[in-house]
Formats: C-alpha cells, structure tokens, sequence
C-alpha cells in the first residue's frame, strides 16, 4: 500500500514531457504513476510499484471545457481568469 503521497511541482523540458506523457498513455496510466515508478527505480524506493491505470480515475475529464485561444488553460491559467472577470464586468 501506498503511504500519503506529497505534492510537488516539476518543470521538464518538451522532450522528457513528450517521452513521459507518451509512456503514460502507452500503459493507461497517468503521469504522476510513471513518473514517481522511474524516481522509485532512480532512488531505490519500493513504494514506487504501484501502479494506476487510467480506468483507476473514471472522474477524469468529467470537468473538461473548450479552451479556445488559451490552450492550454493549464500553463496560461492567469491570463484564462483574468479575460473571464473582464468578460463578465463587460457584459
């Protein structure tokens, strides 16, 4: 069983993320799942063999929106909210 997971933020480069995303979808898991297995291959951790699977998270895309002209809302958050609140004033 998996112990309480910590948040963390990473920053990759566009090869590495492509190369892990890929591998994610490959297996029908999610990012996070490959990324904390290669760290507990890396670092010697057994709490790493866990593995999720997509089908572990049926909510996923339960929320999804159009995001027109800032995708991905994602890495462009600030300016998505700031244009809602200045659309809703103007409206």
């Amino acid at each position: 069983m998996m112990g309480i997971l910590k948040r963390t933020q990473i920053q990759l480069d566009d090869e590495t993320y492509a190369a892990v995303r890929r591998k994610a979808y490959e297996d029908h898991r999610s990012i996070s799942s490959v990324v904390r297995e290669a760290l507990g291959e890396k670092f010697g951790s057994k709490k790493g063999k866990k593995r999720l699977t997509l089908a572990s998270f049926p909510f996923i895309g339960a929320g999804s929106t159009r995001q027109g002209e800032l995708s991905p809302v994602s890495e462009r958050h600030d300016q998505a909210l700031a244009e809602a609140l200045y659309n809703e004033d103007h409206d």
